[in-house]
């Protein structure tokens, strides 16, 4: 087999073990909510991955087109099309699909994170449209802009110097995902009783932790494949460099895990098993933009420190500014995944750093005042929240007509008046 269809055959490999990444992710979202609506959790994240892989077939990659160093994948110079037409018009067999099927894939990912963060209370409907808009316009446009545009092309700025790197998707994927989660939070509002009427949260504790901590381990496999997928056909890599890739995104999960668990140990002198796996996911979230160019105790280190700003940052979300994130999805995608971005700057040159700033800046300053446009629209017309009764009832039987548990009490009294 010659080295071009090794590194073929090797990527379309990857690709194909990151929807384990989804499906951790969806059960993470499921086992952190309420009992009563766990079967519609895992019913959304499938409906928003058909939306979002779909839309994506139509136009998205259309908008998004191919990266930039797609015509030398794999370290092998390949004769690539530069712009797809809708669906997918234009595009080759071999590795321009492999692009447009990791694309398809990424977004698909994208899309179920938000659903942590609007938990208990999205209806399946409107969760179907919003993923309509992040496929179709926020994710392809970061995603154009970080492959292909002008965060691709800052290496000719002589006060940079270096071009924009996110191999995995720290940003691309993961904080673009965490800023719509914060943009639907804000929107959303918190769930009925999770706040008294002097703003202290109550607890409300994931219903089903084994779900959590499984998901965590599906996510690890899912990962893997994401990150070195992603470092072949965005930057390049070559296949034998494909090791490190996966050597640095276990590194940064089992630190991110740990972490978690000694800063929950010490905060609230007990590990918190919820924690711990959000600190594993961040880890992995953290490592995706430097995957194949950190050294394995600089991935240690930014998975390290993603862990432990975690924990701080959910706990700010839910007291300081009273943001409902029942999943933990903003401090998980959102903050990792901008750490994960400026990481690569922080451990690897100073003139990295310059552009990773510009593309968290482009984060902040564009991409979340767009999510939160375009779901502020959106919610003019098309309700995103269930009624009062249909959150009590939960969202299992409101909107899917059974519950997930039907041969146990799952409806709480938190709503009853005292």
């Amino acid at each position: 087999m010659g080295d071009s269809a090794l590194s073929f055959v090797l990527c379309l490999f990857f690709i194909l073990l990151i929807p384990f990444s989804m499906a951790g992710v969806a059960l993470i979202n499921a086992g952190l909510g309420r009992s009563r609506s766990a079967a519609h959790a895992l019913t959304a994240s499938l409906c928003v991955v058909a939306s979002a892989g779909l839309i994506y077939y139509v136009c998205g990659f259309r908008l998004q087109g191919y990266p930039q160093q797609l015509g030398h994948f794999g370290g092998i110079e390949q004769q690539v099309t530069r712009w797809p037409g809708l669906f997918l018009q234009g595009v080759d067999y071999g590795v321009p699909l492999l692009a447009a099927l990791l694309g398809i894939f990424s977004v698909g990912l994208c899309s179920i994170i938000p659903l942590g963060a609007a938990s208990d209370r999205f209806r399946l409907s409107a969760s179907c449209l919003s993923t309509v808009l992040l496929a179709a316009v926020t994710y392809p446009l970061f995603a154009r802009w970080a492959l292909n545009g002008f965060l691709a092309h800052l290496a000719a700025k002589p006060a940079i110097g270096r071009s924009y790197l996110d191999d995995g998707g720290s940003g691309t994927i993961q904080a673009v995902g965490g800023l719509t989660a914060l943009a639907l939070a804000w929107l959303l509002g918190p769930r009925r009783g999770k706040y008294s009427s002097g703003g202290v949260p109550a607890a409300i504790p994931a219903h089903n932790g084994v779900f959590v901590l499984f998901g965590s381990f599906l996510a690890w496999v899912g990962w893997t494949g994401l990150n070195a997928a992603g470092a072949m056909l965005s930057n390049a890599v070559a296949p034998e460099r494909s090791l490190l890739v996966v050597m640095n995104t276990s590194l940064a999960a089992m630190a991110g895990g740990l972490a978690a668990a000694a800063v929950t140990r010490i905060r609230f002198r007990r590990p918190d098993a919820s924690l711990i796996a959000n600190g594993w996911m961040a880890g992995l979230v953290s490592s995706s933009a430097g995957c194949a160019s950190l050294k394995p105790a600089t991935a240690i280190l930014t998975g390290f420190v993603a862990g432990a700003l975690l924990v701080i940052c959910v706990e700010w979300f839910e007291v300081g500014i009273k943001v409902d994130d029942p999943c933990g999805s903003i401090s998980v995608h959102a903050v990792a995944g901008l750490w994960g971005v400026v990481a690569v700057g922080v451990f690897t040159s100073g003139a990295q750093l310059m552009a990773q700033i510009v593309g968290v800046t482009t984060l902040l300053g564009f991409v979340l005042p767009l999510t939160y446009t375009l779901n502020w629209t959106l919610a003019r017309v098309v309700a995103y929240r269930v009624s009062s009764d249909g959150e009590r009832q939960g969202l299992d039987l409101y909107e899917l007509g059974a519950d997930a548990y039907p041969d146990f009490v799952v409806h709480a009294d938190e709503f009853t008046p005292r």
